[in-house]
């Protein structure tokens, strides 16, 4: 494979959960390889991520994604400028995998190595699907263990405006799947069902609808449950579709409402959405809907760089590499989000 010679190659891992990830970027923003090994299969038995088997498999795995990742690009460990590693939040021994690779490679090239916090990285997948975005704007970030909304002034300035208090959305997902008796991950799963049912068949309750920025689901999943604990005690049928449109809706409604709000606090014409949850069907469409109506310009990435990548973990490298800046890699108190740094 032939390629112009570009001022920057990032190659940049990411082992935070359940998916051994490494890529090839080139100036930030232009994807030369993202090859992603899923463990999802591994793991699916078990209902959900089983830490300690997601640990051996990123040790088995690490280092021919890395090699796959190199060839895909046709770039040899030569061409390499910078080693970007995602080094948390996540589970800490899938993380330690990752770093101690990325120290190894860094190391033995004599390159620059960048802490990424996985949350920017999601953020910055949006960069690589969209050229002519700028800051500043309003990203929702929604994944499986997390939901925040942050409001980007620049590439390296952040300010994080608020967060779940308990349950992710994406966590909300899939404990309601399970319950339902739908596969691991559920989410999409939950997506698909709710498209046959009624939105507005069951009053899910909406938490935390003031005037604030802030997240919980753990009550709403506890509502689901509840529902379906009590028509099952009770000898009622249960429309399952029904439930999961209502359930979905009830989640959507209040990300949406927040992101718009935060986006006219922050005076931005621009909201990201980021994160495995982005790629929710229902979400999409009504976050599309309002910030059509509002005015407003939406951006999210396609499904591959919404799920964990080390594309996003590259780009997001690069721009703390020109910028000078690099994060230590302590893994034992990675707050919810390191901003700015």
């Amino acid at each position: 494979m032939e390629w112009v010679i570009l001022a920057v190659l990032t190659l940049a891992l990411e082992t935070s959960c359940d998916e051994t990830s490494a890529a090839v970027v080139a100036d930030g923003r232009i994807i030369l390889s993202n090859i992603i090994s899923s463990q999802v299969p591994l793991h699916q038995k078990y209902g959900g991520v089983v830490p300690e088997i997601a640990s051996r498999k990123h040790i088995e795995t690490v280092m021919p994604v890395v090699h796959e990742a190199l060839t895909a690009a046709g770039a040899t460990p030569g061409d390499i400028n910078v080693v970007g590693v995602t080094y948390g939040p996540g589970l800490v021994g899938a993380l330690l995998v990752g770093v101690a690779a990325a120290k190894a490679l860094a190391f033995a090239l004599d390159i620059p190595l960048v802490g990424v916090n996985h949350l920017e990285g999601h953020i910055f997948a949006n960069f690589l699907a969209h050229p002519d975005l700028e800051p500043p704007f309003v990203a929702l970030i929604v994944s499986g263990g997390h939901t925040s909304l942050v409001y980007v002034r620049d590439y390296n300035d952040f300010v994080l405006l608020g967060q779940t208090r308990d349950d992710a959305a994406g966590e909300a997902f899939d404990k309601v799947a399970r319950v339902m008796g739908l596969p691991y991950p559920g989410g999409p799963h939950i997506d698909r069902l709710a498209a046959q049912g009624d939105p507005s068949a069951i009053a899910f309750p909406r938490a935390l609808t003031g005037e604030n920025y802030e997240f919980s689901f753990s009550g709403l999943k506890s509502a689901v449950l509840n529902y379906l604990n009590s028509a099952k005690q009770r000898g009622f049928a249960v429309n399952a579709a029904d439930v999961a449109a209502s359930f979905q809706a009830a989640v959507v409604e209040v990300l949406v409402e927040k992101t718009l709000r935060a986006a006219e606090s922050c005076r931005t014409g621009v909201i990201v959405l980021a994160g495995g949850v982005a790629a929710n069907s229902r979400l999409q469409a009504e976050l599309g809907r309002r910030t059509a109506a509002a005015g407003l310009r939406l951006f999210f990435p396609p499904p591959v760089l919404c799920t964990d990548n080390a594309a996003m973990i590259a780009c997001r490298a690069y721009y703390k590499h020109i910028a000078g800046r690099y994060a230590d890699l302590h893994l034992n108190a990675v707050p919810a989000l390191k901003l700015g740094q």
